[in-house]
Order: structure tokens, then C-alpha cells, then sequence
């Protein structure tokens, strides 16, 4: 099931955006609203795959929602349905799916929100971290992950039922886990905010994080326990 937001502040193209979506099948409408704002705050608070957005909104545009989640990284791509071809060269600097001027036919939309689903399911394979060992590449399911720690010249990633060691550094592996779920929380860790159970002050400017499953822990700074309760909590 493909979850979508939906912001447009014209009504009338708000209520056809919700008329073409709602008869796609194995789609959800998490929200739809005509403030860009209100999105934003869904966006925080809320799992969506899709954002379908005008551009050109008072106070927020649609192109900062998308500045937003390229910036973040956020696992959710983009679609603008917008009067304005002007964005279009900067929008796909975001790594938009699709770019449509309105007024639009339905199809035009319809064949976009498929073509990002069959892209969807034939990314799925990404779910997967391939790891080098030697002369052996191990194959983890990255929602098993939990966090990773960086000691050495080794980074070893904690699962429930495993520890596994790697030579890639960090930075590598940070790059591969893209996702919403994972953040860098220290120079030395990444965590899989899912598995989360507790946040506990040890100096301050840092906190130990607890996890369900694990007796392991990891370091997560003030900053980052911040930026967590402003954007996921």
C-alpha cells in the first residue's frame, strides 16, 4: 500500500488531486490539506512514500517542502503539479519523480503514481545491506538492523540475533542507509530509530540509547536527541 500526502492551496486542484488518487488502487491518502505547513507537520509526524504538491504557496512553497525532504534524506519521493514551469530545472536537482503542468489530463497523473509503484517494487532489492567479508558478501535486511558502532578500524552492525564486523567505514555505510529510519546520532554510531527504547543522559551533551531486544548500546549527542523531537517525535 502507497501512502500520499496531498497539498495544493487552491482547493479546486486539491479536490481533483483527491478525486484522481482515491480511484488508484493500493494507495492510501494519509492527508490532504491546502497549507503547506499543515504537510510539513504531517510529513513529521507521519510515514508517507509519496508527496504530490504544488509549488507555489504562500509561506511555505511546495519546493521547500522538497528542499526539505532531499535534505533530510527522507525516503519519500515527490511529485509537483504546478501552473509554473520555471522550478523545473532546480526540481529535478531534488531528485523529483515527476514534474506535471497543470491543467493536466487524469492519466497524465494516474501513469505517473504507477510508473513510481512498479519503481518501487523493483527497488526492493535496496532493502538489503550487501556487505564484503573477504571472499564473502553477507546480506542483511536493513529494517533488521539496529545500530551500527564504528570502533577501530571495524564497524560492527547489531541485529537481535547478530553481531556482524565489516572494514567499511561509516561514511560508506551511512550512505547506503538512506532511509528515514537511520541516523548518524555520534561520530561513531548509527542507529535505526524503530528500535529505540530509551534515551538516558550520560555528559552533557550526549546520551546513551537503549534498544528493544539488545543489551548493547550506543551514543547519541543532544543535538541529534533534538533534531529527533522536532522532526520524528
Amino acid at each position: 500500500m502507497m501512502k500520499i500526502g496531498l497539498v495544493d492551496d487552491r482547493f479546486i486542484d486539491l479536490d481533483k488531486l483527491n478525486g484522481i488518487v482515491a480511484g488508484i488502487p493500493d494507495v492510501e491518502i494519509v492527508f490532504s490539506t491546502t497549507s503547506a505547513e499543515e504537510a510539513y507537520e504531517h510529513i513529521k509526524k507521519e510515514s508517507i512514500d509519496l508527496l504530490i504538491a504544488d509549488i507555489e504557496m504562500p509561506s511555505l512553497s511546495g519546493y521547500e517542502l522538497a528542499d526539505i525532504i532531499h535534505s533530510h534524506a527522507l525516503s519519500i519521493s515527490v511529485i509537483f503539479v504546478t501552473a509554473n514551469s520555471g522550478y523545473a530545472v532546480h526540481a529535478f536537482e531534488l531528485n523529483v519523480h515527476d514534474y506535471i503542468m497543470k491543467p493536466y489530463p487524469k492519466d497524465r497523473l494516474i501513469k505517473s503514481i504507477e510508473r513510481l509503484k512498479e519503481k518501487t517494487r523493483s527497488a526492493e532489492i535496496a532493502g538489503r545491506l550487501y556487505l564484503k567479508q573477504k571472499n564473502d558478501i553477507h546480506i542483511i535486511q536493513k529494517k533488521d538492523i539496529i545500530f551500527i558502532e564504528r570502533s577501530g578500524r571495524s564497524s560492527t552492525i547489531y541485529t537481535k540475533s547478530e553481531a556482524i564486523k565489516t572494514y567499511q567505514t561509516l561514511n560508506e555505510l551511512e550512505g547506503e542507509l538512506r532511509e528515514r529510519d537511520f541516523i548518524r546520532s555520534h561520530r561513531s554510531f548509527i542507529i535505526n530509530i524503530h528500535h529505540v527504547k530509551n534515551f538516558s543522559l550520560y555528559a552533557k551533551n550526549s546520551y546513551i540509547v537503549t534498544f528493544e531486544g539488545i543489551e548493547e548500546q550506543a551514543m547519541i549527542t543532544k543535538e541529534k536527541v533534538d533534531f529527533l523531537q522536532e522532526n520524528y517525535f
